[in-house]
């Protein structure tokens, strides 16, 4: 992840070639990993060759990604079949992502992964012609977006897990905390595919209830921490985020001057409030993970066709609420977690990390 990030000052040739080069290394390795594969398969084994691409390094796409991983290999085991995962990450930059799907195509995988909307859209488009089967895996929207035509139906190649976000619920949990919050502040990428619902139920809720409400955007961290910076200065109480890979990037960089100001950040997964977010409410990516990897094992095994394999989608009830932050803000944890209990299904504490453990 650094090394990317430390090339953003090269020209977009430059970037485009290390994009190229990076590929190729991981395709290199990739090849060890299939004569291993294929050197340790048992006689009488089919061997399957899943091709991930995971849009940017965050705790909760990698989180997602592992737990896909690690199914995967108890699947194999149970089914007498080797799963062939490749595995790679684009880091958000789309001239990288779209060398990583040639890849897989050219590798001729029996499916690939595509690890949020970004790469699902790209995985959508590339295998028009050849059909591939694709699995998505944290798309909170695949109709809107036009990834299917239903959830119940998808209608083509490809299907997958939504990880849909009560934005209602979220909208609740502020207004149970503070019942006479004046401001809300709405932070989010308006490049991001995923943030579009969300936060225009966040602005019909916070409408319906007579509370202001001031949009922020970045679409870098420093942008992001400079919409931070405006966010303090003009006196926002709260700050909802939904699931926006942008901010969550960013989480680790503002969460420090957020909980110093008293601004409480409310986000749309655990892992926000694992980097430092006040809040995090949302699906468990463990499970959305392991569930995505037995749709996998449905296609490619048991012959399920994706236009015919329903999304899943997942309770969206748990809200995490980082304890370190509320030291900070000299919140009583246990007090608020008997405030939040109406609202959601459990309240499970957290505090700050890079990653989750393994």
């Amino acid at each position: 992840m650094m090394k990317l990030r430390r090339m953003t000052a090269l020209t977009m040739a430059a970037v485009f070639a290390a994009g190229m080069t990076a590929c190729a290394s991981n395709n290199s390795e990739s090849g060890s990993a299939e004569t291993s594969v294929q050197d340790t398969a048992k006689e009488g084994e089919a061997t399957y060759t899943v091709g991930i691409c995971n849009y940017v390094d965050d705790a909760s796409l990698n989180q997602i990604v592992k737990s896909i991983k690690d199914t995967l290999a108890s699947l194999g085991e149970e089914n007498n079949v080797v799963f062939d995962v490749r595995e790679d990450n684009c880091m958000a930059d789309a001239n990288v992502m779209n060398q990583i799907i040639s890849n897989f195509i050219a590798d001729d995988v029996d499916l690939m992964v595509g690890v949020a909307t970004p790469v699902a859209m790209a995985m959508q488009a590339a295998t028009e012609d050849n059909q591939i089967p694709v699995v998505f895996a944290a798309v909170s929207d695949p109709v809107s977006t036009g990834l299917v035509a239903d959830l119940e139906k998808p209608g083509a190649n490809i299907t997958g897990s939504s990880d849909y976000l009560d934005t209602t619920a979220i909208m609740n949990l502020i207004l149970a905390e503070n019942p006479d919050i004046e401001t809300v502040g709405l932070l989010y990428d308006v490049g991001q595919d995923s943030s579009a619902t969300p936060i225009a139920a966040a602005k019909e809720y916070l409408d319906e209830k007579n509370i202001a409400y001031k949009e922020y955007n970045g679409t870098t961290v420093d942008e992001v921490q400079l919409a931070v910076q405006s966010i303090i200065a003009d006196g926002v109480e709260a700050v909802f985020t939904p699931s926006d890979n942008t901010i969550m990037t960013a989480e680790l960089s503002i969460y420090e001057d957020l909980a110093n100001a008293g601004v409480k950040h409310y986000a749309g997964a655990d892992s926000f409030a694992l980097n430092g977010a006040f809040v995090g409410y949302g699906v468990d990516y463990v499970e959305l993970g392991a569930e995505t990897a037995e749709m996998i094992k449905g296609i490619l095994v048991d012959g399920n066709d994706p236009a015919k394999t329903p999304v899943l989608t997942f309770d969206n009830g748990t809200a995490t609420v980082n304890t370190d932050i509320c030291e900070i803000m000299n919140i009583d944890y246990d007090e608020l977690a008997k405030t939040f209990e109406p609202f959601c299904t459990k309240v499970e504490p957290i505090t700050t990390a890079e990653s989750f453990e393994e």
